[in-house]
């Protein structure tokens, strides 16, 4: 490792580091880690030739500019995918389209209300995906609960089960999507064998932090009356139907056409869009206006947008430098060939850092095989679709879903770690555990 890399995984580490101490440096973590990818990508133009060295000097800069620009695509695929999401789901929650969400889980009870929302949660990121499912999941909590220190437990819980719910389904998280897009995990094999794993590591600590809310809500602090447009039921359903359905439709969008989700996100938002606008010309401008969408996207979070951005192109030269790459090969060597270590390891890394190109640089080192382990449906791919998506809960910062709720709820680094990584860390175990037991025993 040359005195280059080391000082951009130098950056990199000082760089986490501040957004972990956000509580304690009280600067922006968004600003940090924009710093923080700018600086990256500088100390890599000092001497691009060491990270390229086929390349001939006058044509490694151009090089070094198209590296970016892909890079920046893949983020800025997923950057509109998220500001399309948050967008259709403050559509529909602005004009009443979750209030049948709220009902069906409503209680008095903080531990019911605990168990209900982590089984919706569950359940719906494998059929939309973790993130989307947050988002919804946050835009209800704020209905149901006004406490503060209560609804950052729930928040918590809901990155938990997104993750885990995401990580049994093909299209419930990224990293899945990758694995089966390549083919080393089918439908029926992820879903029958990493299910109850799964719903382990969603249960344990659900059943943990319980113990963490007593007592019942307030009536004055639970179930507010919902605030809803001028619009009439019907149309209140149209817009949930089209939002919600819309959402689900994003997977099949892109099977069917090939093109990026964002694609998807974007024809269901322009879609709604236009569908509101018709629905507001018959009503009077006063009441409307402020839930007009050309207004609601003002409401959208730019600094988790910036934060995600900063993030995302940090790791990516990471990737570029090899540091993933080698990471991934050392732990191969020391685990000697054991995949639940080694996958287990890689589920801890991936709340680290972005684990899509942990999933991406496991693919890329490890063939696949026609029997075995490695095999498609194999131990090892099983593990990794289950380690990178359950792992990412271990820190607030570990997935998507995690960022977007600490966006939307303003939960520091250090509160999340203190009270809800070493929770996540055992459900991550039990999980691990119980596949284990299901491959041995069963399969």
């Amino acid at each position: 490792m040359n005195s280059l890399t080391i000082a951009i995984v130098i950056v990199f580490v000082f760089g986490y580091l501040c957004i972990a101490l956000e509580s304690v440096t009280k600067i922006n973590k968004a600003a940090i880690a924009l710093l923080m990818c700018v600086f990256c990508w500088t100390l890599l133009m000092l001497s691009p030739a060491t990270f390229y060295p086929g390349v001939e000097a006058p044509e490694v800069v151009h090089k070094v500019a198209e590296v970016i620009e892909h890079h920046l695509g893949d983020a800025g695929g997923t950057l509109f995918f998220l500001m399309g999401a948050m967008t259709i789901v403050e559509i529909v929650d602005t004009n009443g389209g979750f209030n049948f969400v709220r009902d069906a889980i409503k209680t008095r009870s903080k531990r019911k209300l605990m168990w209900r929302m982590a089984f919706m949660t569950f359940f719906l990121s494998a059929i939309l995906d973790n993130l989307t499912t947050s988002i919804v999941m946050i835009m209800v909590l704020r209905k149901l609960v006004q406490n503060r220190e209560d609804r950052l437990i729930y928040a918590a819980m809901v990155v938990i089960a997104a993750n885990s719910g995401g990580a049994f389904s093909p299209i419930g998280d990224v990293t899945t999507i990758m694995l089966w897009i390549k083919g080393v995990i089918t439908t029926q094999g992820v879903i029958s064998e990493i299910f109850i794993p799964s719903l382990v590591s969603m249960l344990v600590p659900a059943f943990i932090l319980q113990y963490s809310l007593k007592g019942k809500f307030d009536k004055s602090q639970n179930l507010p009356p919902a605030e809803v447009s001028q619009f009439t039921q019907r149309q209140r359903n149209i817009i949930f139907w089209m939002g919600v359905g819309g959402l689900i439709f994003v997977p099949i969008f892109k099977t069917l056409t090939h093109l990026p989700p964002f694609m998807g996100i974007l024809l269901v938002l322009g879609l709604l869009w236009t569908t509101t606008e018709i629905f507001h010309h018959n009503t009077e401008e006063g009441d409307t206006m402020a839930k007009r969408v050309s207004d609601l996207l003002s409401r959208i979070d730019l600094s988790t947008i910036m934060f995600f951005l900063g993030i995302l192109m940090a790791v990516a030269v990471l990737q570029e430098i090899g540091v993933l790459t080698a990471l991934g090969e050392s732990l191969d060597k020391m685990s000697g060939g054991n995949h639940y270590l080694v996958t287990g390891i890689i589920g801890v890394l991936s709340s680290i850092v972005d684990n899509v190109p942990l999933v991406a640089g496991c693919m890329g080192m490890y063939p696949v095989a026609e029997v075995g382990d490695m095999a498609v449906d194999g131990i090892f791919w099983q593990l990794l679709a289950y380690c990178a998506g359950v792992g990412g809960s271990m820190l607030i910062i570990g997935s998507a879903a995690g960022v977007v709720v600490m966006g939307l709820e303003k939960i520091t680094f250090g509160w999340y770690m203190k009270r809800i990584t070493w929770i996540v860390f055992v459900g991550y175990l039990a999980g691990m555990f119980s596949y284990w037991l299901i491959r041995t025993f069963i399969f």
